[in-house]
């Protein structure tokens, strides 16, 4: 799909005019890369969560939450790795004194190439890159800048430094006091929520007697410094992220690995996206904590782009969290080994991780749901912007409206909102023409529409009026409740 740079900003305009994104600290100019959910960004927001969170704990018995903190010890960091391998390549253009992720600026390239029709030399540049990283060929991937013309968006010059390495964990001092002698006190934001699973595997399995295998599940805010964060939510300094590390017998890595490949996009296309919208994404470089590694790549306006991570981690994480704390890290499995014939034992368990970030899956669901509709006749010109969201994850199922305000009408729809407001979000509104009301809740993606006219004080029916299909129907008032929670469910 060619980059849709137009579709892309009016999605991202749509966001902020009817209050699902806004830049954070607006009025001070904002600050780079961060946002704010608004008031229907938020439901949104959470609407996801809750289904990623319900799957995963509610429908595998074998899987439980957490919710650890984002500070942790500085040696965990150590542990896992981030201090000394949490890096990415980068560049600077010696004019504008800007710094670019290598990779950044090589994609930015081959979109560009991408939106000129240029597919085939697009994928020729991203694959000479991967490989090139693959093998951390950093004077390759200079030359490859050099070669293909790449120009700083800044100075629009071509003048490069050597490429090296950048930590991106923020650090911050922990205690009341900061001195030179506090180095001791060096903590770090997490940049990302595994670790605060690992360390508290054995606190779970112990408490919980959970017998392996089995997963921990967590929702948590991450932070990394991204030198070039940009394309709206999907890169960002200050993330969300949905992560689920499910701890496993050694040898049976694959079996698990391609389980939970198959799990996860079924959890996708759950939600109606059509699954031409997905594809895998084999790891050519593998982190230094898996022999195995894909990600699930959504297409969104600005082309196909990592959404979820699968992740077979062997036994890293336990093992050096082992080695660092001199704390056993170990289960004790009576299950026979058909490699040997014999029980397992003691071990240290391998994990295999799902890991989504919850910013990108917000953007790939309102991507998919935002729809420009042209509904002109030849009497008259008319169109809509309409979010088609699943029904479960709308911030809004049901909109009240009378369609006057007066003569009994309020009354029957305050009744109608009091019934429905325990089960499920709603919306009362009694401004403007029931028309410009209608547009309204299209816009933030209300799946129904109820509108009370004189007729509901006769025969005690509403107007019910279908988001999609905008197709109305005539229902009792007591079938209102049932009929929306069948769509959510």
């Amino acid at each position: 799909m060619a980059n849709d740079s137009n579709r892309f900003q009016a999605i991202i305009s749509h966001c902020k005019e009817y209050g699902f994104i806004f830049p954070s600290s607006e009025i001070y100019d904002g600050l780079q890369a961060v946002y704010d959910y608004g008031q229907w960004g938020s439901e949104l927001k959470k609407n996801i969560k809750d289904y990623w969170w319900d799957s995963m704990t509610r429908m595998h018995e074998n899987i439980v939450g957490i919710d650890a903190a984002i500070f942790m010890h500085p040696t965990t960091w150590k542990a896992s790795g981030h201090v000394d391998n949490f890096n990415d390549p980068m560049i600077d253009n010696k004019d504008s004194k800007k710094r670019y992720r290598v990779d950044h600026l090589i994609e930015a390239f081959s979109d560009e190439l991408r939106a000129a029709g240029q597919n085939d030399k697009a994928d020729a540049v991203l694959a000479d890159m991967d490989a090139l990283l693959a093998k951390d060929d950093f004077a390759g991937l200079k030359k490859l800048i050099e070669e293909n013309k790449i120009k700083c968006a800044v100075s629009g010059t071509y003048n490069w430094t050597d490429i090296r390495q950048f930590n991106l964990m923020f650090s911050t001092e922990f205690g009341s006091t900061v001195s030179s002698e506090d180095a001791d006190n060096k903590v770090y934001l997490r940049p990302e929520t595994a670790q605060g699973i690992f360390v508290n595997f054995l606190n779970v399995q112990k408490s919980g007697r959970m017998k392996i295998p089995f997963g921990i599940a967590q929702i948590g805010k991450a932070f990394r410094n991204e030198i070039v964060a940009r394309q709206f939510i999907f890169r960002m300094r200050e993330f969300e992220q949905m992560e689920m590390q499910f701890f496993i017998q050694p040898g049976t890595q694959k079996k698990w690995y391609e389980f939970w490949k198959e799990e996860r996009l079924k959890w996708h296309t759950s939600l109606g996206i059509p699954a031409d919208k997905y594809r895998f994404h084999d790891h050519i470089k593998l982190a230094h904590y898996a022999d195995a590694a894909c990600d699930i790549e959504f297409e969104f306006p600005m082309g196909f782009k990592e959404l979820e991570g699968i992740h077979s981690r062997t036994d890293f994480d336990l093992r050096n969290h082992q080695e660092y704390s001199k704390k056993k890290q170990q289960y004790f499995d009576n299950d026979i080994d058909p490699a040997t014939g014999k029980p397992y034992g003691n071990y240290i368990p391998y994990v295999i991780e799902t890991s989504i970030g919850l910013d990108r899956m917000f953007l790939a669901v309102i991507s998919h749901a935002y729809t420009e509709e042209d509904l002109s006749t030849p009497e008259k010109k008319d169109d809509r912007v309409v979010l088609k969201l699943p029904p479960r994850l709308a911030p809004m199922k049901l909109a009240i409206l009378p369609l006057v305000k007066k003569d009994g009408l309020p009354e029957i729809a305050r009744q109608i909102m009091d019934e429905c407001k325990l089960h499920f979000r709603c919306f009362y509104e009694e401004k403007d023409t029931i028309g410009k009301r209608y547009r309204r809740m299209d816009a933030i993606g209300t799946p129904f529409c109820v509108t009370v006219d004189h007729q509901s004080k006769e025969d005690n029916t509403v107007t019910i009026r279908h988001r999609d299909s905008m197709k109305q129907e005539r229902v009792p008032i007591t079938s209102v409740k049932e009929l929306v929670l069948n769509a959510i469910r």
